[in-house]
């Protein structure tokens, strides 16, 4: 019972100890580093939900005081790109949207309320302002390679995220770059901003199916906007391909291979991360320059429809590619947790190479005025399934707890690099997977 004792007061105390070096890295150093002006900008307030999900993620990973400090300090001088992923997200204004409510607004009206006022409220509302840049700073992260299309190929719907990420990059300069280059994300780092880097979660097509030529020309257009990758499909069947949720795949189209075509022509990163199985192979044996699974799984440690096996890793890879690991518990299987996730990446390393891995969350951080501004919004009618919402039954029931998904919060970004630390990369391998990889690719595609 003592021994007992014993060994509880040993590991709390090192839970102390680890939070401790985390307040230390809040206040603008890590350990026994001290800060410089330089890295004044990036000192930040832990939140009591911060808090919460960094002690829960430090109960996981359990790291050394040595590896806790290093893997903080090479978080916090490298660049870090969040592969794919969403920037922090702000509360809706609940008295708006309970008047929408009341007044018989359609799904559809609610929807791009919601979703407009998650993107574009910390442009014109102090607090969530304070919390936007914060949780920025707390992630350590220097650009996301932001989700700035909703899902499908209508032009009209592909626009709508657009022009609200424009919209905050346009609005929040001092803080926020809408990047265009990857040399622009290094210069954000350089200057302790922060940076999008647009993708779409869809081609761009008019539909009008007069000929392959008129149906290809807005690809140049959205790639104009700032756009720089784009899914070739989302989960269902399309014209370019099958969707990773269709029970068959038949792979690219003919059509699909002039797509692939004309984003390698113009500079857009294909990324297959919904596609099915043999439709990513036929992508990868079809493009010219490098191609991305942007957030995915391993599926020989989880099988699920959104994972990917070793044979198509090996064609993202063979096009000088990466595949981003996400945080998302149901795809990555076994824990669910930020242990999970790091089984994932060291699988992609020892198999593929650390050449071959980055980091796509598909996770945001959301304000933490969020939960007091939803309880004002009363009940309405949802909208049906949406036509891209194709979720096939998992093979085996898998529980999503609230401990899996605080352990891989957007915030804890730099236990990420804490984890490939005890996992014992060394400094220039990590910053590969951090960034290295998809400056890489968004080089190539230029």
């Amino acid at each position: 019972m003592n021994h007992q004792r014993r060994k509880f007061l040993k590991v709390s105390g090192m839970a102390v100890t680890s939070l401790g070096i985390l307040e230390g890295f809040a206040a603008g150093k890590s350990g026994n580093y001290p800060a410089t002006p330089m890295q004044d900008p990036t000192r930040f307030q832990i939140t009591e939900g911060m808090k919460e999900a960094y002690q829960v993620a430090l109960k996981v990973l359990n790291p050394t005081k040595s590896q806790l400090e290093h893997g903080l300090e090479l978080h916090r001088n490298s660049v870090v790109v969040d592969c794919y992923g969403f920037m922090p997200r702000a509360a809706v204004d609940g008295e708006r949207m309970k008047a929408a409510v009341e007044e018989n607004a359609s799904p559809l009206e609610l929807q791009d309320m919601q979703e407009d006022m998650t993107m574009t409220r910390f442009v014109e509302i102090q607090r969530e302002t304070e919390e936007f840049i914060n949780a920025w700073k707390a992630s350590g992260v220097t650009c996301v390679i932001q989700n700035s299309g909703e899902e499908g190929s209508a032009i009209e719907r592909l626009l709508k995220r657009l022009s609200r990420f424009t919209y905050a990059t346009d609005w929040m300069k001092d803080t926020l770059v809408k990047a265009v280059t990857p040399e622009d994300i290094l210069l954000t780092k350089q200057q302790n901003k922060h940076a999008l880097y647009f993708t779409g979660n869809g081609v761009p097509l008019p539909q009008d199916w007069v000929s392959v030529e008129e149906e290809l020309r807005y690809i140049r257009m959205f790639y104009q906007l700032g756009i720089r990758m784009m899914h070739l499909t989302y989960n269902r069947r399309n014209m370019i391909g099958d969707g990773c949720g269709e029970p068959n795949d038949a792979g690219l189209s003919d059509f699909g291979r002039t797509v692939v075509e004309e984003m390698n022509r113009v500079g857009v990163i294909v990324d297959i991360s919904h596609s099915g199985w043999q439709t990513s192979l036929d992508a990868a044996k079809h493009s010219a320059k490098p191609m991305v699974a942007s957030h995915s799984t391993v599926n020989s440690l989880y099988e699920h429809f959104r994972a990917k096996p070793d044979n198509v890793i090996k064609a993202i890879a063979d096009t000088d590619g990466y595949m981003g690991i996400c945080c998302i518990p149901w795809y990555l299987g076994g824990s669910g947790d930020i242990a999970s996730l790091m089984k994932h990446i060291d699988y992609m390393v020892k198999k593929f190479g650390s050449d071959r891995v980055a980091i796509g969350t598909d996770v945001a951080h959301n304000s933490q005025y969020a939960s007091e501004e939803n309880k004002k919004v009363p009940a309405y009618r949802k909208q049906r399934n949406r036509w891209e919402a194709l979720w096939p039954e998992p093979k085996e029931a898998f529980t999503t707890t609230k401990e899996m998904t605080q352990s891989m919060a957007w915030t804890n970004w730099p236990l990420f690099t804490v984890g490939m630390v005890q996992m014992g990369y060394n400094d220039e391998d990590i910053q590969k997977i951090l960034s290295g990889n998809v400056l890489r690719v968004a080089r190539a595609a230029l």
